[in-house]
């Protein structure tokens, strides 16, 4: 049962967090949050490095593995929206992320290796694909989950999403010292993180079919605007969302694309005793703690400066990142330039969904999202994914890096020039302005 309550005037106030705190489900669905990002860390910290060093796969074949993980997001995405509509509080597709994830350690362990023996290209199509079971594909259905959940048992999103974050700066910390020991035991930790989340979501209470609840659910589903032919028309027509589309493009995909094989760049030029990518997990470790420090003002900043201001500043600092590291290449200089991450990924999320509210019909927000922001990212890591990788066995990381910032600055430019300012609209408010989560 929710336990918000309402303000004089009759508007339903928020949940209080340290009344969330006494809750048992706030803890329940907290730890949800915290061992999947574990598994997602783990993966975005160390895939690169491993299948690089442990399989000896090339730099193209890795970025065709990131590809595929993208495309079958894609693909996936769609229907796993609708089916987890469908079934609102139950736990069918969110069991099945769990339990392509308790299968990594023997798929990373038995199978994968043997498949990248025969063929790289065959082990990278197969590899993303299970890869993004668990993590592009899947992570929509947990924070789907999750959030209905949290309005259900009447505490905040917002906080307990900070799990997430939690999550990532601990399996950075705690993979570095696993990796250390043995690499390939980056798995087998995955594996056990899926044990325990599947165990969590097996304990955790959900509303029972006849609940009030899941009635609101259903009137959710019922009363959601439709997304037509003449919805996407009208967005695309208007030359702010297609300069939005195009910046998501070329600068959050790049975002990604970029930070995909930076951890063996930074294995290549790192120097003194001791193992590489320990170094840059404990890195890593202190990038997020910094970007979650950096998000509590971040919405403050943006509200003062504007949110197309805070993208085109996003995107300069990633062009100031990678074509950096593309030139100073010392320990020191790049830790400087992972660090600036803890910049960039604030200023995108924030400024992402404060355009979209302030630009854009509301109602549609979640529609101008899927199409303007993750659909837009996921064509652009889709493409660039696979041509970098190439491009890093071709010419190199530190030539690539180059091309890469070129790319990022020219699309900055031919955005800049569609998008009209926001500075000035006001937020929306209302139930209506509440926007769909942003993912890690």
């Amino acid at each position: 049962m929710s336990t918000t309550t309402a303000t004089p005037d009759g508007a339903t106030a928020k949940p209080r967090a340290r009344d969330s705190l006494k809750k048992l489900a706030f803890w329940n669905f907290g730890g949800l949050f915290f061992f999947y990002f574990a598994i997602w860390q783990l993966v975005m910290t160390f895939l690169a490095p491993w299948l690089e060093e442990q399989l000896g796969m090339s730099s193209g074949s890795i970025g065709l593995l990131q590809s595929m993980m993208a495309l079958t997001a894609l693909c996936l995405q769609p229907f796993y929206g609708y089916i987890q509509d469908r079934l609102g509080f139950r736990k069918n597709l969110f069991a099945f992320v769990v339990v392509m994830g308790a299968l990594m350690g023997p798929f990373f362990a038995f199978v994968f290796p043997a498949i990248v023996d025969a063929n790289q290209v065959l082990g990278a199509l197969v590899g993303g694909v299970f890869l993004s079971l668990v993590l592009n594909s899947g992570v929509g259905v947990v924070e789907a989950f999750n959030e209905r959940n949290s309005r259900a048992n009447g505490f905040e999103y917002g906080h307990v999403r900070l799990f997430g974050s939690l999550a990532g700066a601990t399996a950075s910390l705690v993979g570095g010292f696993i990796w250390g020991a043995n690499p390939d035991n980056i798995w087998w930790v995955g594996t056990f993180s899926a044990i325990v989340l599947g165990a969590l979501l097996f304990a955790a209470r959900t509303p029972k079919p006849d609940s009030a609840a899941q009635a609101q659910v259903a009137a959710e589903t019922k009363d959601r605007p439709k997304v037509s032919k003449d919805t996407l028309k009208h967005l695309l027509r208007d030359r702010s969302f297609v300069g939005f589309m195009v910046l998501m493009f070329g600068t959050a995909a790049l975002y990604d694309v970029f930070d995909g094989q930076y951890a063996i760049y930074f294995g290549h030029h790192v120097t003194g005793s001791g193992d590489p990518q320990v170094l840059f997990s404990r890195v890593v470790f202190v990038q997020i703690l910094l970007e979650a420090a950096v998000m509590v003002a971040m919405p403050f900043i943006i509200n003062k400066i504007g949110a197309k201001r805070g993208l085109q500043i996003f995107a300069l600092v990633l062009v100031v990142r990678v074509v950096g590291s593309a030139l100073f290449t010392s320990t020191e200089m790049l830790i400087v330039w992972r660090l600036l991450a803890s910049i960039e990924m604030p200023l995108m999320l924030v400024s992402v969904m404060k355009y979209i509210t302030r630009m854009f019909d509301v109602r549609i927000s979640a529609t101008a999202y899927m199409v303007g922001f993750n659909t837009a990212k996921q064509v652009g890591v889709f493409i660039f994914s696979w041509v970098f990788g190439l491009s890093y066995d071709a010419i190199g990381f530190s030539s690539s890096y180059l091309v890469m910032g070129a790319v990022a600055l020219a699309v900055l430019v031919v955005a800049s020039f569609l998008m009209r300012n926001d500075k000035g609209r006001p937020d929306p408010v209302g139930p209506a302005a509440e926007p769909a989560a942003l993912p890690v």
